[in-house]
């Protein structure tokens, strides 16, 4: 048991180099270090699976970054280091249920969130909005590539609002 917690604990180190999205959807090594804050109902350690389940008005903090949805699951596995310890490493992050993601600069409301820690990519689903400022993206599905700053918004009818700085 102990060794769960501990686990699921270094796990919640969560998201490599970022926690969230970044403001224009890239990467912030700078944040690797930071500390990640996570408040919920209940916290659930399913060891075998190398899952963390987080349920019930989840708000996960980083910095100025902040995650809220009903449900977070981690994943994360263990990585054998060269010196012959373990490190527990975080692989995906999946969040459902009335999912924001807001940074100092940007939010993103969506029904599904699924953030890909080793290939550092986004994928939101379901009624997807983000807003930087006064400009307004909607669709169904966007996918960012947070290391190369690429993001598409796809799936039905695609509508933007784009106001100049």
């Amino acid at each position: 048991m102990t060794r769960s917690i501990a686990a699921a604990a270094l796990a919640l180190v969560l998201v490599g180099p970022g926690l969230l999205a970044r403001p224009a959807l890239g990467q912030d090594a700078g944040k690797a270090n930071e500390e990640v804050n996570i408040e919920a109902a209940e916290m659930e350690i399913i060891d075998a699976d190398k899952t963390a389940v987080f349920r019930g008005d989840v708000v996960a903090r980083r910095g100025d970054e902040t995650l809220r949805s009903s449900e977070m699951t981690v994943t994360y596995s263990d990585i054998k280091q060269p010196d012959g310890s373990t490190k527990t490493q975080a692989d995906v992050l999946d969040a459902t249920g009335g999912v924001t993601i807001a940074t100092a600069k940007q939010t993103i409301t969506a029904a599904k969130a699924r953030i890909n820690i080793s290939k550092d990519t986004l994928t939101a689903t379901g009624n997807v909005k983000v807003v930087q400022g006064k400009t307004v993206l909607t669709g169904e599905r966007l996918t960012s590539d947070l290391k190369g700053g690429h993001s598409v918004m796809s799936g039905g009818r695609v509508r933007g609002t784009f106001v100049p700085r």
